[in-house]
């Protein structure tokens, strides 16, 4: 994007009144963000869902103020600005309805083709804890994995640690802008991460710390993975938060169980009872589930059978897969009207069939 466009989408991002969900309906519907900033006032409150209390100040002189001293900033201090539709711009996030419409970067991040897992946790992570994040990244090291978190105490930094150590590729997700670092310990290991990926954050240089922020900066971690993992979690905490937004997402989520006596396995013990992660006691249990493939793995490909019957489910099924492409089960069972309990056995016959496959994310695609 040039110049002219990044200051106005950072002048949209600047009306505090007006978040990502909001902006981006302003844009698809005015076709840019400069176009919803010289837009009448009149034609924007024709939108729907938008008042006159949610575009209060949006043509304020101050907000393109604003992004001017960013802009200086970001230029300054070698920062790479990824707007929302753009290629540069994580895919996963993309897909994320409250994402933002500019996302800030330092370091040397490369998203292409990877996979990308979360790893999140307590802040005072135990021993055993520790321990198993460790072997966690350490197991996955031959599947190239990329490793976020946020970068904050306890597990976040023992995930990033280890990925460092293996010369996995690392992400922290920041909860304030890249002019600072929290907490300050962690300073020492900036240099080490941004050369072995970087730092993401949507919040401006000139953005109060807040802790309200870390929640905020939750959304950023799942959306950008494939998966969360919570290592370990007290009832309640920022963990789970992230764990909830992942399920939102309709991304996968694993959680480590513990002792029902211990403290820092509640979170994660209650994340499995209630059937909101998978039960993870093996750091191999991620691959599996996630079907992921070594690049020297051969593994003997399904074919399609010729003029293969399908029954009338069947029929409905394919067709609707053709014409909609990959869906989430739940989707295809809205779609075409067959009640989940019985598409999942319908969906295994068809992929003995070898007429679809299944895909991460509960999702299926004809072959």
């Amino acid at each position: 994007m040039t110049e002219q466009d990044l200051i106005y989408a950072l002048a949209l991002q600047h009306v505090p009144k007006i978040g990502a969900t909001t902006a981006k309906k302003l844009i698809n519907h005015c076709g840019s963000a400069e176009a919803v900033l010289k837009e009448k006032k009149s034609n924007l409150l024709k939108i729907d869902g938008i008042g006159t209390i949610t575009i209060e100040g949006l043509f304020d002189a101050i907000h393109f103020e604003e992004a001017e001293n960013e802009l200086r900033f970001i230029k300054d201090n070698n920062i790479k600005a990824h707007y929302f539709t753009e290629d540069t711009y994580p895919e996963r996030l993309k897909h994320c309805i409250d994402g933002p419409i500019v996302l800030f970067q330092s370091g040397n991040i490369n998203l292409n083709q990877k996979h990308i897992i979360s790893i999140v946790g307590a802040r005072k992570i135990t021993t055993n804890g520790i321990v198993f994040c460790e072997k966690l990244v350490e197991a996955l090291v031959p599947y190239n994995p990329v490793i976020v978190s946020g970068f904050a105490y306890g597990t976040d930094i023992t995930a990033q640690k280890a990925a460092i150590k293996h010369r996995l590729q690392t992400i922290g997700c920041l909860a304030h802008g890249l002019n600072q670092i929290y907490p300050k310990v962690h300073k020492k290991y900036v240099a080490e991460v941004e050369n072995n990926g970087g730092f993401y954050t949507d919040f401006w240089s000139t953005d109060a710390f807040d802790r309200k922020n870390f929640l905020k900066r939750n959304r950023i971690i799942a959306g950008l993975s494939e998966a969360t993992i919570v290592i370990e979690s007290a009832e309640k905490g920022g963990s789970l938060v992230t764990a909830d937004i992942a399920n939102s997402y309709d991304r996968e989520v694993f959680a480590v169980p513990g002792r029902i006596t211990d403290s820092q396995s509640i979170g994660c013990n209650n994340l499995i009872k209630f059937q909101k992660a998978h039960l993870l006691s093996n750091p191999l249990d991620v691959p599996y589930i996630l079907n992921w493939q070594l690049e020297d793995e051969k593994k003997p490909a399904v074919q399609k059978q010729l003029f293969v019957e399908l029954n009338d489910d069947e029929k409905v099924i394919y067709n609707y897969l053709k014409e909609n492409g990959k869906e989430i089960l739940d989707v295809i069972a809205l779609g075409c009207n067959i009640p989940t309990y019985k598409l999942a056995g319908i969906l295994l016959n068809m992929e003995l069939k070898g007429v679809i496959r299944p895909l991460p994310g509960k999702q299926f695609e004809i072959i």
